[in-house]
């Protein structure tokens, strides 16, 4: 896939040969640039026909025309667009390239009556055109291969230099969101631990640091619990820390951890097989963390960020965690591993506590694809949020509200916590079925101390999530905007 598929910005009011795209508002008015450009005659016959319904928020209407410079119409509808929010004009997008269909060359006029479109109106609904266009084929090669082929889209915009920020923004993180579908919507036959390393050190093209822990480094840095999801697999554990230094030298950085497992067949603690190959996304937080990163670096956020995550695969073997082993972890404290299903957790707490105690970050948020409970209590149109400052919980939500990657905070409690302790250990990794998304929770809080932090769970809209305007993929690439969001409107100047 081409890593855009807008050809240019233009002024001019001549389309090229293929499909023409105007924005219609509320009551069916078009801007004057769009009737220019259409034909004055033509729009005309469409408006005394009836033709318009631009009152319906992305209502689209498709006509074949014989005109020398177009010969196909979409109209579509933005309806009360003075309301517009959310991610309403991400979603606008992609309704539009979902409208342009098969053509091979589109003009899309960016111009509506009675509102002049801001940057950041353009750069969302650039957005969603781009990631509308996303497809994951590259291993379909028999019938059920869809027929390539090129596109090239044109904007024509009344401010052509305020289109082109507006589209170098949009197509930067269209780009970062895209990359993290591909991670994640890969086979782990194909995206082992060292292939996620390796994707990982394409970042320093973009300004990122990149360090990578092998296995002995990570024994000698005492990561036990994470080493010891990696046991029952021939691929190896790694860890690997992204550093983007965009802000003061003095500023102690953002710190975003994931989970990185990339397959999780439950280790001794088998899963059940029924749905089992969609645990190859079960490293969508580090997936996520690293398109985040290449997010904020593309744009140059002025920012210090880290990011690490924990890379790991979760096998049954021979040499495996056993349920009723005891770990120790980094921080020291020790964990009966009562189901070694519950993996995440123990990736995260050792990903936590290095990440605390190596960097002395402002702030921690860590993303993984933790529990599938936390889809029990919330479907897939939230990711489950926890955290220990209400602070950083509030920006979170109302980025979350923006970006269109919605959040709902759920609870933290003393009385939960108890239920974390274990008869022979500090604490045990799994206490059965009920409030299971929080006790995953409680039991990473144990590693976090004072650090104000926050625990998105991401099961529900990272894989599998349900398709939208500007998603058709399996893999959504969810928190990668949400975090790019989060520096820019909080952390940045």
């Amino acid at each position: 896939m081409p890593e855009s598929i807008i050809a240019g910005i233009s002024s001019c009011s001549q389309p090229e040969k293929g499909t023409l795209v105007i924005l219609t508002d509320a009551s069916g008015q078009i801007a004057a640039s769009a009737v220019e450009t259409a034909g004055k005659d033509l729009i005309e016959r469409l408006v005394t026909a009836g033709a318009f319904k631009g009152e319906q928020f992305r209502h689209i209407e498709t006509y074949t025309v014989g005109n020398e410079s177009f010969d196909r119409l979409v109209l579509l509808g933005t309806g009360d667009h003075e309301n517009f929010g959310h991610d309403d004009w991400i979603k606008l997008g992609g309704a539009c390239r979902g409208a342009i269909a098969h053509a091979a060359h589109a003009t899309v006029i960016m111009s509506m009556e009675g509102r002049d479109l801001s940057e950041n109106d353009m750069a969302d609904f650039i957005c969603g055109l781009e990631l509308r266009h996303y497809r994951f084929d590259k291993y379909m090669k028999g019938k059920n291969c869809q027929e390539k082929h090129d596109l090239k889209i044109v904007l024509q915009a009344e401010n052509v230099s305020e289109a082109q920020k507006a589209f170098e923004r949009a197509q930067k993180l269209a780009g970062a969101v895209n990359w993290t579908r591909d991670l994640v919507n890969e086979p782990a036959n194909i995206l082992g631990t060292e292939e996620f390393t390796a994707r990982i050190e394409t970042l320093t093209a973009f300004g990122i640091k990149v360090d990578i822990l092998d296995e002995k480094e990570l024994e000698k840095s005492g990561l036990a619990a994470l080493l010891g999801v990696a046991r029952g697999s021939r691929r190896p554990a790694r860890l690997a820390i992204m550093h983007w230094n965009g802000g003061e030298a003095e500023d102690r950085p953002l710190a975003f951890i994931g989970k990185g497992v990339v397959f999780d067949a439950g280790g001794i603690s088998l899963k059940p097989a029924a749905s089992m190959e969609e645990m190859k996304g079960d490293m969508g937080g580090a997936a996520a963390v690293a398109g985040a990163m290449r997010a904020l670096a593309a744009r140059k956020a002025r920012a210090n960020v880290i990011g690490v995550v924990g890379l790991v695969e979760n096998m049954p073997d021979g040499n495996a965690m056993r349920p009723g082993d005891i770990i120790t972890s980094m921080s020291g404290q020790s964990i009966e591993v009562v189901n070694t299903d519950a993996e995440g957790r123990l990736v995260l707490a050792d990903a936590l506590w290095f990440t605390r105690e190596k960097f002395k970050p402002q702030l921690m948020i860590d993303l993984a694809t933790l529990t599938g409970a936390i889809m029990v209590a919330l479907g897939q149109q939230y990711a489950g949020l926890f955290s220990n400052d209400d602070t950083l919980a509030d920006n979170l939500c109302t980025v979350g509200i923006h970006s269109g990657e919605r959040l709902w905070r759920m609870p933290l409690d003393k009385e939960y916590d108890r239920i974390v302790d274990s008869r022979v250990a500090d604490m045990r990794n799994s206490t059965g079925r009920h409030a299971g998304s929080v006790m995953a929770a409680q039991f990473l809080q144990r590693f976090v101390g004072d650090t104000p932090w926050a625990h998105l769970d991401i099961a529900g809209t990272a894989m599998g999530a349900p398709k939208n305007e500007y998603n058709e993929s399996w893999a959504s690439g969810f928190g990668v905007r949400l975090l790019d969001r989060l520096v820019a409107d909080c952390y940045e100047g």
